[in-house]
């Protein structure tokens, strides 16, 4: 009788959770919809990550048979961990959709971004530089992009049609009102949008729709062995970017990653989830947000990522 108890709560919980990735999902594809209805040259971020990935399903759900109603474009800081830039560029040959790549080391060149070592310097701030050049020179109205508001404090203060100025500025204070999930999208001539379908996604969220729908993600999202350094309650890399400083010890661990971007300031974390099934398991229970624990640059300060967003960082 207990088991009967038990394993129909277990079906029970399992439908409810279905209910619930199947709204998101609608909510996501219609928010897809109205960027294609009411922009005129939208484009969407593809970086290689888990949250783009799930924008990509989502975009095919939206728009196939026919081909997306945009080009992706990633920004591309040319310190990218290489595994990722493999997976990104097999998984758009896949798709046979138009990849637009916005270079910071192009922004390096033409004197756009400073830094004072461009060869090991991080690149990740430099990124909002490199898409604001992106967005003017295509005259993009409209960027979709995979944030979610559980991520960091200043994304739990974005709309989900965001406006920028003609500065490509982000004002937390003049964002416009969603009621009955109605979206302003007018702009004016080099104002812009950033569109997040998935705002309202947790992390958990996301790990079992990729579970759903059985979607490839690169290699370093599953426990692997690597080099690492730990550092101030991180761990960092080891790589040529980021090599140990004065008194400190590289250990090999089992890790894997929970997000990837720069590799100058993208940590992973202890982990033996080497399946899809044991991440969920292992997120389910986790109390630090992923930037918090794998992000070395929102440590500086807990305004970073507000700063960065107000000067045009995605």
């Amino acid at each position: 009788m207990n088991a009967l108890v038990d394993n129909t709560a277990a079906r029970g919980l399992g439908d409810v959770n279905a209910r619930h990735l199947d709204a998101l999902e609608s909510e996501a594809i219609h928010i897809m919809r109205e960027v294609a209805a009411e922009c005129a040259n939208p484009a969407l971020l593809f970086s290689g990550g888990k949250d783009s990935v799930v924008l990509l399903r989502l975009a095919e759900k939206a728009f196939r048979p026919g081909k997306f109603p945009f080009p992706l474009v990633h920004v591309d800081t040319g310190h990218n961990f290489p595994e990722v830039i493999t997976f990104r560029d097999k998984r758009v040959a896949e798709l046979g959709e138009r990849l637009i790549v916005g270079s910071v080391e192009d922004s390096i060149k033409r004197g756009t971004v400073r830094l004072r070592n461009p060869a090991t310097d991080s690149r990740n701030a430099a990124q909002a530089v490199t898409l604001l050049e992106t967005i003017a020179e295509h005259k993009f109205d409209a960027c979709i992009g995979g944030a979610r508001r559980d991520e960091e404090k200043a994304r739990a203060k974005e709309r989900i049609f965001s406006f920028r100025d003609e500065f490509g500025a982000w004002d937390p204070k003049s964002q416009r009102p969603e009621l009955w999930d109605l979206y302003n999208t007018r702009v004016h001539p080099g104002e812009n949008m950033r569109v997040f379908p998935i705002s309202n996604w947790t992390e958990l969220d996301v790990w079992q729709y990729i579970a759903r729908e059985k979607l490839e993600l690169p290699p370093i999202y599953f426990a692997h062995e690597r080099q690492v350094i730990p550092r101030n309650g991180l761990l960092v890399p080891l790589t040529d970017l980021t090599p140990p400083r004065e008194g400190e010890t590289v250990e090999t661990q089992v890790v894997r990653f929970r997000t990837v971007g720069d590799i100058s300031c993208t940590c992973p974390v202890s982990s033996d989830a080497a399946t899809v099934e044991a991440i969920i398991a292992e997120t389910a229970i986790t109390q630090i947000t992923e930037r918090g624990a794998t992000r070395m640059d929102d440590q500086t300060s807990e305004a970073s990522m507000e700063k960065r967003k107000k000067a045009g960082y995605f």
